[in-house]
């Protein structure tokens, strides 16, 4: 089966095509730069250019930063307030002439990464960290999604999480990747201390440069780097798009 994915971020939109029987991308991914200020009009016009890239016809499955229910956008922390309460089905339908269906954009990650990638054939409790311009989260038991956990915006040290860990975090104090380290870590060590997960995964740009910062990792728990790297989220996107062929 083969379903348009795309990945809907605060700095671009990426999309390709996915053969969801390999969970593997069948061309290469288009990047997109999210426009500023990101409302929902001109996200919609580059999303349109992101399925035209591909002359797509079928379903389309969307992975959106905020919580979601039933395709309607009830959180936008990281693009713009407009979004709140639009469905987004709708919008993206629209602009595309496809059916749509929307997930939040880590729950995206984390079903690619339980379905094909490092937590295939876990049990148990499996967390999913993805580390971007914020922190975005996936929670599974026995396989089964939690949706919207967004643990990033947990209260932590005098702030919220990703102001405090997340990869734009890092930048913004000039942290080397082992003082960024310590303080995932300590993220880390909050979140096993509330949830005791069986394993969590690394997931978002900086999962492909977990070398530099992993031997800052001492949280309790199995901690690994998400193994479709920046694809998971399009790979994810495209699983939740086969809810629009129903």
């Amino acid at each position: 089966m083969e379903i348009l994915g795309i990945d809907i971020g605060g700095s671009a939109l990426k999309g390709a095509p996915v053969d969801l029987d390999r969970g593997e991308l069948l061309a290469e991914r288009v990047r997109l730069e999210t426009p500023q200020p990101a409302k929902p009009k001109a996200v919609a016009e580059v999303f349109a250019q992101v399925a035209e890239a591909f002359d797509w016809k079928g379903p389309i499955g969307v992975g959106f930063p905020g919580i979601m229910r039933r395709n309607v956008t009830r959180s936008a922390a990281n693009l713009h307030p407009s979004w709140i309460g639009r469905d987004l089905g709708e919008l993206f339908g629209s602009v595309s002439g496809c059916p749509v269906e929307i997930v939040n954009d880590a729950d995206a990650a984390g079903l690619a990464e339980i379905a094909y990638g490092a937590g295939r054939d876990r049990s148990g409790s499996v967390l999913l960290l993805t580390l971007g311009t914020g922190i975005g989260s996936a929670l599974f038991i026995d396989g089964h999604l939690y949706p919207n956990s967004e643990f990033g915006h947990l209260q932590f040290k005098k702030t919220i999480a990703e102001k405090y860990a997340s990869s734009a975090a890092r930048k913004e104090f000039g942290l080397g990747w082992s003082q960024w380290g310590d303080r995932l870590n300590e993220f880390l060590v909050h979140l096993n201390r509330i949830f005791s997960p069986d394993l969590i995964i690394i997931g978002g740009g900086a999962s492909s440069k977990f070398e530099k910062f992993s031997p800052q990792v001492d949280c309790g728990v199995e901690v690994v780097p998400a193994q479709l790297r920046n694809n998971a989220g399009i790979i994810g996107a495209a699983l939740a798009g086969m809810e629009s062929k129903d």
